[in-house]
Protein backbone atom coordinates (compact mmCIF):
# COMPACT_ATOMS: atom_id res chain seq x y z
CA UNK A 1 0.00 0.00 0.00
CA UNK A 2 2.90 2.67 0.98
CA UNK A 3 4.41 2.60 -2.82
CA UNK A 4 0.79 2.90 -4.19
CA UNK A 5 0.32 5.75 -1.66
CA UNK A 6 3.50 7.03 -2.76
CA UNK A 7 3.11 7.04 -6.33
CA UNK A 8 0.08 9.01 -6.10
CA UNK A 9 1.81 11.97 -3.77
CA UNK A 10 4.25 11.84 -6.73
CA UNK A 11 1.94 13.08 -9.40
CA UNK A 12 2.56 16.51 -10.34
CA UNK A 13 0.18 18.74 -12.35
CA UNK A 14 1.15 19.76 -15.87
CA UNK A 15 3.30 22.98 -16.31
CA UNK A 16 0.38 25.65 -17.32
CA UNK A 17 3.11 28.20 -18.88
CA UNK A 18 3.82 25.75 -21.62
CA UNK A 19 0.52 24.80 -21.94
CA UNK A 20 -0.68 27.95 -22.54
CA UNK A 21 2.65 28.63 -25.00
CA UNK A 22 1.34 25.59 -27.06
CA UNK A 23 -2.13 27.30 -27.02
CA UNK A 24 -0.96 30.44 -28.02
CA UNK A 25 1.30 29.01 -31.15
CA UNK A 26 -1.40 26.46 -32.18
CA UNK A 27 -3.50 29.34 -32.44
CA UNK A 28 -1.40 31.59 -34.26
CA UNK A 29 0.09 28.98 -36.71
CA UNK A 30 -0.88 29.27 -40.63
CA UNK A 31 -4.02 27.67 -40.72
CA UNK A 32 -7.52 27.95 -39.85
CA UNK A 33 -7.55 27.49 -35.68
CA UNK A 34 -8.25 24.60 -34.44
CA UNK A 35 -8.73 22.99 -38.27
CA UNK A 36 -6.67 20.08 -37.13
CA UNK A 37 -9.36 19.11 -34.56
CA UNK A 38 -8.14 16.58 -31.66
CA UNK A 39 -4.44 17.01 -32.46
CA UNK A 40 -4.18 20.52 -31.73
CA UNK A 41 -5.22 20.08 -27.35
CA UNK A 42 -3.49 16.04 -27.55
CA UNK A 43 -0.07 18.83 -28.75
CA UNK A 44 -0.90 21.40 -26.40
CA UNK A 45 -1.29 18.54 -23.35
CA UNK A 46 2.01 16.73 -24.31
CA UNK A 47 3.78 20.09 -24.30
CA UNK A 48 2.91 20.41 -20.55
CA UNK A 49 3.59 16.90 -19.89
CA UNK A 50 6.77 17.53 -21.07
CA UNK A 51 7.56 21.38 -20.52
CA UNK A 52 8.49 22.27 -24.07
CA UNK A 53 7.11 22.65 -27.37
CA UNK A 54 9.21 20.20 -29.24
CA UNK A 55 8.17 16.77 -27.91
CA UNK A 56 9.96 13.59 -29.02
CA UNK A 57 8.02 10.37 -28.77
CA UNK A 58 11.59 7.87 -29.20
CA UNK A 59 11.10 5.48 -26.70
CA UNK A 60 7.65 3.84 -26.89
CA UNK A 61 6.42 0.94 -24.39
CA UNK A 62 3.02 -0.86 -24.88
CA UNK A 63 2.15 -3.04 -21.66
CA UNK A 64 -0.38 -6.14 -22.67
CA UNK A 65 -1.43 -7.51 -19.14
CA UNK A 66 -3.03 -10.76 -19.03
CA UNK A 67 -5.22 -12.49 -16.29
CA UNK A 68 -7.91 -14.97 -15.86
CA UNK A 69 -11.40 -14.80 -14.71
CA UNK A 70 -12.91 -17.37 -12.84
CA UNK A 71 -16.53 -15.73 -13.96
CA UNK A 72 -15.70 -17.89 -17.17
CA UNK A 73 -17.53 -20.43 -15.50
CA UNK A 74 -20.95 -19.02 -16.25
CA UNK A 75 -20.56 -19.06 -19.77
CA UNK A 76 -19.77 -15.77 -20.49
CA UNK A 77 -17.82 -16.07 -23.24
CA UNK A 78 -17.06 -18.45 -26.33
CA UNK A 79 -13.60 -19.24 -26.31
CA UNK A 80 -11.94 -21.14 -23.27
CA UNK A 81 -9.54 -19.66 -20.34
CA UNK A 82 -6.69 -21.68 -22.35
CA UNK A 83 -6.43 -19.21 -24.88
CA UNK A 84 -5.32 -16.26 -22.41
CA UNK A 85 -1.77 -18.74 -21.73
CA UNK A 86 -1.21 -19.39 -25.70
CA UNK A 87 -1.83 -16.06 -26.44
CA UNK A 88 0.77 -14.72 -23.78
CA UNK A 89 3.41 -17.07 -25.72
CA UNK A 90 2.09 -15.56 -29.08
CA UNK A 91 3.01 -12.22 -27.99
CA UNK A 92 6.23 -13.47 -26.96
CA UNK A 93 6.67 -14.50 -30.36
CA UNK A 94 6.06 -11.96 -31.73
CA UNK A 95 2.97 -13.46 -33.80
CA UNK A 96 -0.10 -11.27 -32.66
CA UNK A 97 -1.82 -8.43 -33.66
CA UNK A 98 -0.25 -5.74 -31.28
CA UNK A 99 3.20 -6.74 -32.20
CA UNK A 100 2.54 -6.25 -35.82
CA UNK A 101 0.93 -2.35 -35.16
CA UNK A 102 3.89 -1.87 -32.35
CA UNK A 103 6.06 -2.23 -34.76
CA UNK A 104 4.91 -0.21 -37.17
CA UNK A 105 4.15 2.48 -34.35
CA UNK A 106 7.77 2.23 -33.55
CA UNK A 107 6.88 0.67 -29.79
CA UNK A 108 8.25 -2.33 -28.35
CA UNK A 109 5.95 -4.76 -26.53
CA UNK A 110 5.94 -6.71 -23.74
CA UNK A 111 3.57 -8.65 -22.00
CA UNK A 112 2.70 -9.02 -18.34
CA UNK A 113 1.28 -11.81 -15.87
CA UNK A 114 -1.14 -11.06 -13.49
CA UNK A 115 -3.36 -13.53 -13.02
CA UNK A 116 -3.06 -16.38 -15.90
CA UNK A 117 -4.07 -19.38 -14.86
CA UNK A 118 -0.68 -21.24 -16.08
CA UNK A 119 2.56 -21.64 -14.67
CA UNK A 120 4.91 -19.86 -16.74
CA UNK A 121 8.79 -20.69 -17.06
CA UNK A 122 10.64 -18.12 -14.89
CA UNK A 123 12.71 -17.48 -17.51
CA UNK A 124 10.12 -16.44 -20.25
CA UNK A 125 10.71 -12.80 -21.28
CA UNK A 126 7.70 -11.20 -19.85
CA UNK A 127 6.91 -9.44 -16.84
CA UNK A 128 6.32 -12.28 -13.79
CA UNK A 129 3.83 -10.18 -11.74
CA UNK A 130 1.14 -13.17 -10.89
CA UNK A 131 -0.92 -12.28 -8.17
CA UNK A 132 -3.06 -15.30 -8.49
CA UNK A 133 -4.12 -17.86 -11.14
CA UNK A 134 -7.05 -16.04 -12.23
CA UNK A 135 -9.56 -14.25 -10.11
CA UNK A 136 -12.56 -16.16 -7.69
CA UNK A 137 -15.91 -16.38 -10.12
CA UNK A 138 -17.36 -13.40 -9.28
CA UNK A 139 -21.15 -14.26 -9.67
CA UNK A 140 -20.36 -16.36 -6.25
CA UNK A 141 -17.62 -14.40 -4.04
CA UNK A 142 -15.77 -11.70 -4.53
CA UNK A 143 -13.38 -11.67 -7.45
CA UNK A 144 -10.33 -11.33 -5.31
CA UNK A 145 -9.37 -9.63 -1.89
CA UNK A 146 -8.45 -6.35 -0.74
CA UNK A 147 -5.22 -7.10 -0.73
CA UNK A 148 -4.80 -9.04 -3.93
CA UNK A 149 -6.36 -6.04 -5.40
CA UNK A 150 -3.63 -3.26 -3.39
CA UNK A 151 -1.12 -6.00 -5.10
CA UNK A 152 -2.39 -6.19 -8.30
CA UNK A 153 -2.26 -2.35 -8.73
CA UNK A 154 1.20 -2.51 -6.92
CA UNK A 155 2.24 -4.41 -9.63
CA UNK A 156 1.65 -2.46 -12.60
CA UNK A 157 3.65 0.46 -10.98
CA UNK A 158 6.29 -1.95 -10.37
CA UNK A 159 6.14 -2.38 -14.03
CA UNK A 160 6.92 1.17 -14.77
CA UNK A 161 9.62 1.89 -12.58
CA UNK A 162 11.45 -1.68 -14.00
CA UNK A 163 10.90 -0.09 -17.64
CA UNK A 164 12.62 3.02 -15.96
CA UNK A 165 15.34 0.89 -14.61
CA UNK A 166 16.21 -0.18 -18.07
CA UNK A 167 16.06 3.37 -19.71
CA UNK A 168 13.72 6.12 -20.30
CA UNK A 169 10.20 6.17 -21.22
CA UNK A 170 8.66 8.40 -23.42
CA UNK A 171 4.96 6.89 -23.70
CA UNK A 172 3.05 4.21 -22.74
CA UNK A 173 0.60 1.99 -23.79
CA UNK A 174 -1.90 -0.38 -21.95
CA UNK A 175 -3.25 -3.04 -23.39
CA UNK A 176 -5.22 -6.25 -22.17
CA UNK A 177 -5.43 -10.04 -22.48
CA UNK A 178 -8.01 -12.57 -20.48
CA UNK A 179 -10.64 -14.71 -21.91
CA UNK A 180 -13.58 -13.37 -20.15
CA UNK A 181 -12.82 -10.10 -19.35
CA UNK A 182 -15.18 -7.73 -20.63
CA UNK A 183 -17.30 -8.85 -18.23
CA UNK A 184 -15.28 -7.59 -15.13
CA UNK A 185 -15.14 -4.40 -17.26
CA UNK A 186 -18.93 -3.54 -17.10
CA UNK A 187 -19.51 -4.67 -13.97
CA UNK A 188 -16.74 -1.87 -12.75
CA UNK A 189 -18.24 0.69 -14.76
CA UNK A 190 -22.39 -0.31 -13.26
CA UNK A 191 -20.48 -0.24 -10.28
CA UNK A 192 -18.94 3.54 -10.45
CA UNK A 193 -21.82 4.62 -12.44
CA UNK A 194 -25.15 3.75 -11.22
CA UNK A 195 -25.90 2.89 -15.35
CA UNK A 196 -28.17 -0.30 -15.63
CA UNK A 197 -25.71 -3.33 -16.55
CA UNK A 198 -27.62 -4.02 -20.22
CA UNK A 199 -26.76 -0.27 -21.14
CA UNK A 200 -22.92 -1.14 -20.52
CA UNK A 201 -22.87 -4.69 -21.97
CA UNK A 202 -21.56 -6.03 -25.02
CA UNK A 203 -20.86 -8.70 -26.93
CA UNK A 204 -17.21 -9.27 -26.09
CA UNK A 205 -15.94 -12.11 -28.46
CA UNK A 206 -19.06 -12.10 -30.36
CA UNK A 207 -21.49 -14.32 -28.12
CA UNK A 208 -25.57 -14.65 -29.55
CA UNK A 209 -28.44 -13.10 -27.67
CA UNK A 210 -29.20 -16.04 -24.99
CA UNK A 211 -25.49 -15.59 -23.70
CA UNK A 212 -25.14 -11.57 -23.74
CA UNK A 213 -28.59 -12.43 -21.97
CA UNK A 214 -26.82 -14.47 -19.45
CA UNK A 215 -24.06 -12.25 -19.18
CA UNK A 216 -26.22 -9.15 -18.52
CA UNK A 217 -27.67 -11.30 -15.73
CA UNK A 218 -24.41 -12.56 -14.66
CA UNK A 219 -23.21 -9.11 -13.69
CA UNK A 220 -26.61 -8.02 -11.92
CA UNK A 221 -26.26 -10.97 -10.06
CA UNK A 222 -22.54 -9.81 -8.77
CA UNK A 223 -23.05 -6.37 -8.43
CA UNK A 224 -26.37 -7.10 -5.66
CA UNK A 225 -24.57 -9.97 -3.86
CA UNK A 226 -21.43 -7.65 -3.34
CA UNK A 227 -22.63 -4.03 -3.30
CA UNK A 228 -19.10 -2.47 -4.23
CA UNK A 229 -18.54 0.95 -2.96
CA UNK A 230 -18.30 3.37 -6.14
CA UNK A 231 -16.59 5.46 -3.38
CA UNK A 232 -13.98 3.03 -2.51
CA UNK A 233 -12.12 2.12 -6.07
CA UNK A 234 -10.15 -0.74 -4.39
CA UNK A 235 -13.47 -2.45 -3.25
CA UNK A 236 -15.09 -2.25 -6.84
CA UNK A 237 -11.37 -3.99 -8.06
CA UNK A 238 -11.61 -6.43 -5.12
CA UNK A 239 -15.35 -7.35 -5.67
CA UNK A 240 -15.58 -7.35 -9.54
CA UNK A 241 -12.26 -6.63 -11.26
CA UNK A 242 -9.42 -8.84 -12.79
CA UNK A 243 -5.98 -8.78 -11.91
CA UNK A 244 -5.26 -7.42 -15.06
CA UNK A 245 -7.62 -4.50 -14.80
CA UNK A 246 -5.81 -3.62 -11.18
CA UNK A 247 -2.49 -4.10 -13.09
CA UNK A 248 -3.63 -1.71 -15.94
CA UNK A 249 -4.78 0.94 -12.86
CA UNK A 250 -1.07 0.81 -11.98
CA UNK A 251 0.70 1.27 -15.01
CA UNK A 252 -1.63 4.53 -15.08
CA UNK A 253 -0.80 5.93 -12.10
CA UNK A 254 2.65 4.55 -12.25
CA UNK A 255 3.56 6.47 -15.48
CA UNK A 256 1.47 9.08 -14.03
CA UNK A 257 3.92 9.21 -11.17
CA UNK A 258 6.93 9.55 -13.14
CA UNK A 259 5.48 12.62 -15.63
CA UNK A 260 4.94 9.82 -18.31
CA UNK A 261 2.35 10.40 -20.91
CA UNK A 262 -0.16 7.24 -21.08
CA UNK A 263 -2.42 5.54 -23.90
CA UNK A 264 -5.17 3.43 -22.80
CA UNK A 265 -6.21 0.95 -25.39
CA UNK A 266 -9.79 -0.45 -25.36
CA UNK A 267 -13.00 -1.84 -22.96
CA UNK A 268 -10.53 -3.54 -20.18
CA UNK A 269 -7.60 -1.11 -20.44
CA UNK A 270 -9.97 2.05 -19.97
CA UNK A 271 -11.60 0.28 -16.89
CA UNK A 272 -8.04 -0.45 -15.35
CA UNK A 273 -7.68 3.54 -16.42
CA UNK A 274 -10.90 4.53 -14.59
CA UNK A 275 -10.02 3.00 -11.62
CA UNK A 276 -7.06 4.69 -11.62
CA UNK A 277 -8.42 7.81 -11.98
CA UNK A 278 -10.71 7.40 -9.26
CA UNK A 279 -7.79 6.26 -6.82
CA UNK A 280 -5.20 9.31 -8.14
CA UNK A 281 -7.52 12.01 -9.92
CA UNK A 282 -4.27 13.99 -11.10
CA UNK A 283 -3.36 10.62 -13.07
CA UNK A 284 -5.81 12.07 -15.75
CA UNK A 285 -3.98 15.01 -16.83
CA UNK A 286 -1.44 12.36 -17.96
CA UNK A 287 -3.92 9.82 -19.96
CA UNK A 288 -4.86 10.02 -23.67
CA UNK A 289 -8.02 7.83 -25.12
CA UNK A 290 -6.92 5.82 -28.23
CA UNK A 291 -10.26 5.02 -29.37
CA UNK A 292 -13.86 4.06 -29.16
CA UNK A 293 -14.46 0.44 -28.90
CA UNK A 294 -17.39 -1.32 -30.88
CA UNK A 295 -18.28 -2.39 -27.10
CA UNK A 296 -21.42 -0.18 -25.76
CA UNK A 297 -19.57 0.16 -22.33
CA UNK A 298 -16.73 1.74 -23.80
CA UNK A 299 -18.27 5.29 -24.48
CA UNK A 300 -19.63 5.14 -20.99
CA UNK A 301 -16.38 4.68 -19.20
CA UNK A 302 -14.59 7.83 -21.89
CA UNK A 303 -18.03 10.03 -20.48
CA UNK A 304 -16.96 8.96 -17.44
CA UNK A 305 -13.16 9.85 -17.63
CA UNK A 306 -14.29 12.82 -19.21
CA UNK A 307 -11.72 12.04 -22.25
CA UNK A 308 -12.20 11.84 -26.20
CA UNK A 309 -10.91 8.79 -28.32
CA UNK A 310 -8.52 9.95 -30.94
CA UNK A 311 -10.01 7.38 -32.95
CA UNK A 312 -13.21 5.03 -34.08
CA UNK A 313 -12.18 2.14 -36.16
CA UNK A 314 -14.54 -0.46 -34.87
CA UNK A 315 -12.12 -2.10 -32.83
CA UNK A 316 -12.66 -4.99 -30.16
CA UNK A 317 -9.58 -6.92 -30.15
CA UNK A 318 -7.95 -5.23 -27.14
CA UNK A 319 -4.08 -6.38 -26.81
CA UNK A 320 -3.50 -2.76 -26.98
CA UNK A 321 -3.90 -2.58 -30.64
CA UNK A 322 -5.77 0.76 -30.24
CA UNK A 323 -2.42 2.08 -28.37
CA UNK A 324 -0.40 1.34 -30.96
CA UNK A 325 -2.31 3.04 -33.24
CA UNK A 326 -3.00 6.25 -31.51
CA UNK A 327 0.67 6.35 -30.60
CA UNK A 328 1.17 7.27 -34.38
CA UNK A 329 -1.43 10.22 -34.21
CA UNK A 330 0.26 11.62 -31.31
CA UNK A 331 3.72 11.39 -32.99
CA UNK A 332 1.94 13.41 -35.77
CA UNK A 333 0.55 16.07 -32.73
CA UNK A 334 4.14 17.16 -31.34
CA UNK A 335 5.18 17.68 -35.35
CA UNK A 336 1.75 19.66 -35.95
CA UNK A 337 3.02 21.98 -32.65
CA UNK A 338 6.73 22.21 -33.37
CA UNK A 339 6.84 22.60 -37.03
CA UNK A 340 3.97 24.02 -38.59
CA UNK A 341 4.62 27.96 -38.68
CA UNK A 342 2.96 30.84 -37.41
CA UNK A 343 1.75 33.28 -39.53
CA UNK A 344 4.38 35.55 -37.86
CA UNK A 345 7.31 32.83 -38.62
CA UNK A 346 5.91 33.05 -42.49
CA UNK A 347 6.03 36.43 -42.72
CA UNK A 348 9.52 36.50 -41.62
CA UNK A 349 10.88 33.97 -43.94
CA UNK A 350 8.84 35.61 -46.83
CA UNK A 351 10.94 38.82 -45.90
CA UNK A 352 14.19 37.16 -45.62
CA UNK A 353 13.53 35.46 -49.21
CA UNK A 354 13.13 38.99 -50.81
CA UNK A 355 15.92 40.25 -49.71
Amino acid sequence: MELLKRSIAAIQPLNENVHEQANERLANQARPAGSLGLLEPASARLAAIFGTLDVRLENKFIVTCAGDHGVTDEGVSLFPQEVTAQMVFNFVNQGASINVLAKHAGARVKVADLGVNFDFDPTLPIFHKKVGKGTANFARTPAMSRADAVKSVRAGIEIVNDLLADGPVDMLGTGDMGIGNTTPSSAVIAAFSGIAVDRLTGRGTGIGDAALANKIRVIEQALALHRPDPKDPLDVLAKVGGFEIGGLAGLVIGAAAAGIPVVCDGLIATAGALIACELAPAAKAYLFASHRSVEVGHRFIHERLGVDPLLDLQFRLGEGTGAAIAMELLDAATRVLADIKTFEEVAIADAQKAE
